[in-house]
C-alpha cells in the first residue's frame, strides 16, 4: 500500500521530477483504493430489520422504475370465476367463505417487478384470489407456486434481493449467495426448489400455496391452524426442456385464454392442510408435511374467463380476511399489507 510519507518526498523533489511521480503515485493510489473496495467482504449477514419501504425501494433497483405498475409481480393477467364451497367445510367452519356459492377475482402472474419478465424462467409465479361474499364482504389469498418463501423473517429475504442487486452491478462476486445461504439457510430453499423441475406449462397447470398460517373457527368453537393449497383439478403439468428453448417469452396469457375457450373453464380445488402444534405458524421457509397432515377440501375454484381488466384495482393483500379466519404471527405476512399499500398508492400516482 502507498505510504502518506511518499507525499513528502515527491515535495522535496525538483518540480518536473516530482509531477511526474505525483501522476504515478496518484495512479497507483486510485487502483489501490479501487482493488480495495472490489476486495471488501459482501455483508452476509440478514439487516436487522427491514421496512415495506425498503421492499419497494429494492424491487425497483433491481426491475427499474415502472410507473402505474406494480411493484412486485409487475407481469400478470386477470381472470374471472366462481368459488363453489364443499359440504364438508359448511358443516366443520364457521365463516361466511362457505356460505354459498360466490364470485371470484383472479390475477395470475410472475415473480419480481419486470412488467416483460420472462415467461419460461425458472421463477416463483402467482396467484391473487378475491372472493366477493353474500354479506357484501371480501375475502382474499396470495400464493406462489413455492411452498415455501425465501426466508424465515423479512429481514432475510431483503438481505438476498439486495445482495442479488451487489451481484448484478459486480459489487459482489458470482458465488456470493452460496456464503449468503450458509449464514442464512432458511433463505436457501425456495431457490433449490425452483432449479429442481420446470415451471408450469400454463398459469392453471400449476399448483399454488399460501405459505404463511391462518386459523379458522369451527362450528364447535375451536380454532384449526391451516395453510391453503389450490390444486388443479387435472393435474400439474409442466414445461418440456424443448418448450422452455423454443416458446416465446410470453406465452401464459394466450395459453390461459386458449384453454379457457377450449375448455369452457378450468377447475381448482382449495384445499386447507390442517397444522399440528408442532408445524410453526411464524416461519414461511418451512414446508409442512402435507402426507402427514389432515388435507381438507374446502370448495372448488372455477376459472371461466380471462384476460379483462377485472383484477386492475385489486391489490390482493392477503391479510383481507372474511370473519371466521384470523393472521397467524408471521411477520412476512404482518409485512405484506403495508407493502401492497405502498405499491397501490404508487399505481394510482403513476409512480
Amino acid at each position: 500500500m502507498i505510504h502518506f510519507l511518499s507525499f513528502y518526498v515527491i515535495l522535496k523533489m525538483p518540480i518536473h521530477e516530482g509531477s511526474k511521480m505525483l501522476k504515478t503515485t496518484l495512479s497507483a493510489l486510485a487502483i489501490t483504493v479501487s482493488t480495495l473496495a472490489m476486495a471488501q467482504e459482501p455483508n452476509y449477514q440478514a439487516p436487522e430489520q427491514a421496512t415495506a419501504t425498503d421492499f419497494i425501494e429494492i424491487f425497483e433497483t433491481l426491475s427499474g422504475k415502472h410507473p402505474g405498475i406494480r411493484k412486485g409481480h409487475a407481469r400478470g393477467v386477470c381472470a374471472a370465476g366462481s368459488f363453489t364451497p364443499s359440504s364438508v367445510a359448511q358443516e366443520r367452519y364457521s365463516s361466511p367463505i362457505f356460505d354459498t356459492k360466490v364470485p371470484v377475482v383472479l390475477r395470475f402472474s410472475m415473480g419480481g417487478g419486470n412488467p416483460n419478465a420472462d415467461e419460461r424462467a425458472k421463477a416463483p409465479r402467482g396467484i391473487g384470489v378475491q372472493f366477493q361474499l353474500a354479506n357484501g364482504s371480501l375475502h382474499q389469498l396470495a400464493g406462489l407456486t413455492t411452498p415455501m418463501f425465501a426466508g424465515k423473517n423479512p429481514e432475510q429475504f431483503l438481505g438476498l434481493l439486495r445482495l442479488n442487486a451487489q451481484i448484478r452491478d459486480g459489487e459482489a462476486p458470482a458465488d456470493a449467495r452460496a456464503n449468503y445461504f450458509a449464514a442464512n439457510p432458511e433463505a436457501a430453499g425456495q431457490g433449490q426448489w425452483l432449479q429442481q423441475r420446470n415451471p408450469a406449462a400454463e398459469y392453471t397447470s400449476a399448483s399454488y400455496y399460501g405459505i404463511h398460517t391462518f386459523f379458522a373457527d369451527t362450528a364447535t368453537g375451536k380454532k384449526d391452524k391451516f395453510r391453503w393449497q389450490l390444486i388443479p383439478a387435472t393435474g400439474e403439468v409442466l414445461l418440456t426442456d424443448e418448450e422452455r428453448e423454443t416458446l416465446p417469452a410470453d406465452f401464459l396469457t394466450d395459453r390461459l385464454v386458449e384453454r379457457i375457450n377450449t375448455d369452457g373453464a378450468v377447475h381448482y380445488y382449495l384445499q386447507w392442510v390442517i397444522g399440528t402444534d408442532a408445524d410453526a405458524t411464524n416461519d414461511p421457509s418451512v414446508v409442512w408435511p402435507v402426507e402427514q397432515r389432515e388435507v381438507v377440501n374446502v370448495g372448488t375454484l372455477t376459472i371461466s374467463g380471462a384476460n379483462g381488466e377485472q383484477c386492475t384495482p385489486i391489490n390482493f393483500d392477503p391479510n383481507l380476511l372474511a370473519q371466521g379466519v384470523q393472521a397467524s404471527d408471521d411477520p412476512v405476512l404482518a409485512l405484506r399489507s403495508a407493502a401492497y399499500a405502498i405499491s397501490f398508492g404508487k399505481r394510482l400516482s403513476q409512480q
